[in-house]
């Protein structure tokens, strides 16, 4: 018998007894345990609300698919009889379970008077009120789902956000609910061990005015034999799968349901949630887009590309719940790590560590940025999280190669999003990596520009991290919001490779010591390039304005297609004296500070068309700012780079130039890039990294210049054909150009949308595509959702990879 307990999670209580096993060889698949325990008088209480096999792995609850459901097999009740009642309502000498629509065993019937209509009346004085027997309950899926903006998420589930009421509607058999005569109570439980001691599990007893603070159920409507009831969670109550359990009790006679399971999440639209985000457009954008854009390119040139986020899609909440489940902290304390689920900051830092696989945690995702993607999918060619998040289900939860900083960023978006908690992918450009945490940024160069050694100090061109909103009342007033999340592994954080939540605000203002990781953050928006020009007499430093690193820090704007730079949230304007605050605060000595213009002014400058294919033209531009004449040497050099700083092949290269410049004047140094230099370095990041080099002879100063160029694409064209409406065939027209001079073999295209197509629809094609020629087909669609939804479309080849496109779609609701 203690193994039915066990597979229950817990032990027997002492207060119980066991009366009897039914359905033991199939106790995990429904069979139960038959227990009870004194109640007062003389009647005893049988309890077989068995919760469900794998109750945190998703198993539908009692009240099936529709959350509807009959109280067979839920209900069982022991009298002062030897027998158990039946649904026919025999008594019998072995036990067994009551059906839900059972009746009262002979020699057992309580007394009930009906009047002429059928309806039952109060017993007389002195007689016994016959028993509430639950017949049927309704969880109200669909109305339940609309009012907690849950309903994209489909029927087949109750899912809740917490401190909002629902609605379940109980009909009883034979009469109705009594107040003063019966008493309903209910039980929610979550996690393998839940207590009240942990908040995860409340009994509760329906009254007549709720309370915010806890568990609670009120009646809202009766109707007979029908009773709806609105019961409603605490708005710090923890987040997952819980189990819903009714108790009836008569004249100490009592019954127990399992009327169904249901899953809780965050409410960004509760006051007292600590998710609670005030603006209804932004709720809408963080919370229930589930598509978006996400920058990268240059800081010289942005770029966005779609991204399907998908939190509402078939399967995904499941997963994301999963991913909780076999979480580390999750496997050496089940049970602490349930009582933490009602806390963003906790489940913010699990998410953060699962995204990635380094601490083989079996995380989701495997970074890799070498440009060897063979046997896996190359970083550059997802479009969106749910492929992503479905083959690390079907592969037993390995992780899925491969990801890079964007594609981390966007599957946590979709986790935390899917959980409740707003947030959005911000990209940040020339981000740096500092290894050592000294603010520095070391680069090492000879005197032609090349790369001397390496270092291990990078500067990412972008980085994707999260931003995801939460109160912190861990740390005090002034650091609620924006938070920064970074599934990408690059250092460990408590021994785990995770990063954050670290308030936005306390990395403007340079608060180092409060949780989590603001010196790396701070590090990444701020650091201070250092460029140390190798020449045959030693090394000569050389600061490169700070100005540099932690630019045009960006995320796609509330409800439009365009870019909101939010670079003022991250740090004070360069040279104010609120920054030199922040760096006295975070004791360092910004090297920028104070420093005086040069006279020689040096940047790189790119010429128009600089496309996949083609040639271009760099400038090195020099300004003499100052009275003088000046004599310098100029010198020109490209390497193919990644977007995480590290440097390929040489594709370019000048002689050393001397040049004299005019006071106040301007002189350029061109270097032409050609197509067949570079055609066969450039890596899937599509990134040549030049260098210019300035030695001014008259002061002996050597001036460093950095620019990444990014190499376009051919764009994809996609055109709509037809009258979009939902649930009617809809025709996407869909080509693109081969701009190079040698045909695209193994040509694919992947699209993807949210309300527009059921998962990936792949269309290979079967020829090559020869020079300058255009790859046109037609797609059939058929969209089940209404509304703005985005078209996403990702091609690759052998000699173009990651190109993406998409296109806004207004999808007209379908005539009633």
């Amino acid at each position: 018998m203690g193994g039915i307990f066990q597979c229950l999670g817990r032990q027997m209580p002492p207060q119980y007894k066991v009366v009897s096993e039914v359905g033991t060889k199939a106790a995990n698949k429904g069979g139960f345990l038959l227990v009870s325990r004194p109640f007062p008088g003389n009647f005893v209480f049988s309890l077989s609300s068995l919760r469900r096999p794998g109750r945190g792995g998703g198993a539908r609850g009692a009240g099936g698919i529709n959350g509807t459901g009959d109280g067979a097999g839920q209900r069982v009740v022991r009298g002062s009889s030897p027998g158990i009642r039946t649904a026919s309502g025999t008594d019998t000498g072995t036990d067994s379970t009551a059906s839900g629509t059972g009746t009262t065993a002979p020699g057992q019937h309580r007394d009930r008077h009906r009047d002429s209509s059928g309806s039952s009346r109060p017993a007389a004085p002195g007689t016994m009120a016959e028993d509430l027997v639950l017949e049927t309950w309704d969880l109200h899926c669909d109305r339940n789902g609309r009012e907690h903006r849950t309903a994209a998420m489909g029927c087949e589930q109750l899912v809740l956000r917490r401190g909002q009421p629902f609605t379940v509607t109980l009909r009883f058999s034979g009469r109705g609910y009594q107040e003063g005569v019966d008493k309903l109570s209910f039980n929610v439980e979550t996690g393998p061990c839940p207590s009240e001691t942990s908040g995860t599990s409340s009994h509760f007893v329906m009254t007549d005015c709720p309370e915010e603070s806890c568990w609670s159920a009120v009646v809202q409507e009766q109707d007979g034999e029908s009773l709806s009831v609105s019961l409603c969670s605490p708005p710090n109550a923890r987040i997952g799968r819980y189990s819903l359990t009714l108790e009836t009790c008569t004249d100490y006679q009592g019954s127990s349901y399992q009327i169904g399971d249901f899953i809780l999440l965050f409410n960004p639209w509760h006051p007292e949630d600590t998710v609670f985000m005030r603006d209804e457009n932004e709720r809408r954008e963080y919370v229930l887009s589930q598509d978006g854009l996400i920058y990268q390119g240059t800081c010289d040139y942005i770029f966005s590309i779609p991204w399907n986020f998908g939190q509402f899609e078939d399967e995904i909440l499941s997963i994301c719940l999963n991913m909780l489940d076999i979480n580390p902290k999750h496997l050496r304390d089940q049970n602490r790590d349930c009582s933490r689920r009602n806390d963003p900051v906790y489940i913010g830092r699990v998410v953060s560590a699962m995204v990635n696989c380094n601490d083989e945690d079996r995380g989701v995702l495997f970074g890799r940025w070498d440009d060897r993607y063979e046997d896996g999918m190359s970083p550059m060619a997802w479009i969106g999280s749910v492929d992503i998040l479905k083959r690390w289900k079907k592969f037993g939860c390995q992780p899925v190669k491969y990801g890079q900083c964007w594609v981390f960023a966007a599957v946590a978006c979709t986790v935390m999003r899917c959980l409740g908690i707003p947030s959005r992918v911000v990209t940040n450009y020339n981000s740096a990596h500092d290894t050592n945490a000294n603010l520095t940024i070391d680069r090492y160069i000879n005197e032609r520009g090349e790369q001397e050694r390496q270092s291990w100090d990078k500067i990412w061109n972008f980085h994707c991290w999260v931003e995801s909103w939460m109160a912190r009342p861990d740390l005090g007033a002034g650091y609620d919001g924006w938070q920064v999340l970074d599934p990408t592994p690059q250092e460990k954080s408590e021994g785990v490779y995770c990063c954050g939540p670290a308030p936005v605000k306390a990395i403007k203002e340079g608060d180092m010591l409060l949780k989590y990781d603001i010196p790396f953050i701070f590090a990444e928006v701020n650091a201070d390039v250092v460029y140390w020009v190798v020449q045959g007499d030693g090394m000569q430093k050389q600061s490169i304005r700070s100005s540099d690193v932690g630019k045009f820090i960006s995320t796609k704007s509330v409800g439009r297609d365009s870019r909101e730079d939010i670079t003022h949230n991250y740090k004070y304007p360069e040279g104010s004296e609120e920054e030199r605050a922040v760096f006295e605060k975070a004791e360092h000595q910004k090297k920028s500070i104070g420093e005086e213009d040069e006279g020689l002014h040096l940047r790189i400058k790119v010429s128009e068309g600089a496309n996949k294919g083609s040639d271009f033209d760099v400038f090195a531009v020099v300004n003499n700012n100052t009275d003088e004449e000046r004599v310098c040497r100029v010198t020109l050099c490209a390497r193919a780079s990644s977007h995480n700083g590290i440097l390929g092949p040489q594709c370019g290269l000048t002689d050393p130039v001397d040049i004299d410049i005019e006071p106040r004047a301007e002189k350029r140094v061109p270097m032409r890039i050609l197509y067949e230099e570079y055609r066969d370095k450039l890596t899937q990041d599509n990134l040549i990294k030049v260098v210019a080099l300035l030695n001014d002879h008259q002061t002996g100063d050597i001036i460093v210049a950095v620019r990444d160029i990014y190499i376009e694409n051919p764009p994809i064209k996609i055109r709509i054909l037809g009258e979009p409406m939902q649930n009617r065939k809809l025709v996407a027209e869909i080509s693109l150009v081969n701009p190079l001079a040698v045909p695209l073999n193994g040509c694919v295209f992947v699209v993807e949308g949210t309300g527009l197509t059921e998962g990936q629809l792949v269309k290979e094609l079967e020829e090559p595509v020869e020079p300058q020629a255009e790859a046109k087909f037609r797609m059939d669609l058929m969209p089940r959702l209404s509304g703005l939804q985005k078209l996403m479309v990702d091609f690759e080849s052998d000699q173009l990879t990651g190109v993406k496109g998409y296109r806004n779609v207004i999808i007209a609701p379908q005539p009633l």
